[in-house]
């Protein structure tokens, strides 16, 4: 059964860097949440103030009803932490590793191939931790957080070193968990992530949440447009604009894009106009949310 997670005004300061502005938000038992933001937005300070490594100056972070800060054993047992940047025991191969790990939990030996297996790491089961390659040791942090068979499991940017391919079966690994009942807490930059994974999502900026919803009710309360692309040729540029329902009409390279809140509209014209091959729609997205609410400006 999956653990209660709750942040209540929390706060973290340091220097003159307000990384976390009175958040306030909970994570229901057996809820797959993600914390989504730009870098500095403060997700990793959260994160850690809710896994008890770090004291908020002001507010209350509680998992299960229990300050995490406490380092309670009854709850920290039921916990798994990834963090952003993992070490670990030199001189070690990956299978050794989640040996030691089990053996700090007691987790029984049967463990350790069970977790290999899942993240895909058995052919590198001999291989020094030290000289995996990145998304080898993301895979293998993954696993140690793994290896109590947690109730509440915190991710911080679990997939950022993988691959597309590693990306994808990690996300079926994250899924299975969740399906199991557990809580799954994670912050990502990567939108297509959180929209096929997370029941809700909080955006951050700057140490405070903007917003919170799942992913399909944050884009349809911005009210955002339809896309739909048109192929080269299939219509001028003022044909375009002129369709009903069109709002806008702008030339791209590949075609026409136009944006529009009323797309059966521009479908049902376009058909008349025998004008669909080539035809591609997209609704708002999470990604469209997060640009909305947080800008467009690179940040370091």
């Amino acid at each position: 059964m999956g653990l209660r997670v709750e942040a209540h005004g929390l706060e973290k300061t340091y220097g003159d860097i307000r990384a976390v502005d009175g958040i306030t938000f909970t994570v229901e038992p057996g809820e797959f949440f993600g914390l989504l933001g730009p870098n500095g937005a403060g997700k990793t300070t959260a994160l850690e103030i809710l896994e008890g490594l770090r004291r908020p100056d002001a507010g209350r972070a509680l998992v299960d009803g229990v300050d995490p800060a406490e380092r309670d054993p009854r709850i920290l047992m039921r916990m798994g932490v990834q963090l952003q940047s993992s070490a670990f025991f030199e001189k070690l191969t990956a299978r050794e590793q989640l040996d030691t790990f089990g053996a700090l939990y007691g987790a029984p030996s049967a463990r350790t191939d069970e977790l290999l297996e899942l993240v895909g790491l058995t052919d590198h089961a001999a291989v020094l931790a030290e000289n995996l390659s990145g998304g080898q040791k993301q895979r293998l942090s993954i696993a140690c957080a793994l290896v109590n068979d947690p109730d509440l499991v915190f991710l911080d940017e679990p997939t950022a070193a993988l691959d597309p391919q590693a990306r994808r079966n990690l996300w079926d690994v994250l899924d299975r968990l969740n399906d199991s009942g557990r809580t799954v807490v994670l912050t990502t930059h990567y939108m297509e992530e959180a929209e096929l994974l997370c029941d809700r999502v909080a955006i951050m900026d700057r140490g405070k949440i903007l917003a919170i919803d799942t992913p399909a009710s944050l884009a349809q309360a911005l009210d955002l447009p339809v896309t739909i692309g048109l192929a080269a040729g299939a219509l001028t540029l003022d044909d375009a604009a002129s369709l009903p329902g069109v709002e806008s009409a702008a030339l791209e390279q590949t075609g026409i894009k136009v944006l529009t809140r009323h797309p059966s509209e521009v479908l049902t014209a376009l058909a008349a106009r025998d004008a669909l091959d080539g035809l591609s729609v997209r609704s708002g997205s999470l990604e469209d949310v997060f640009l909305r609410l947080t800008g467009r400006e690179y940040r370091a």
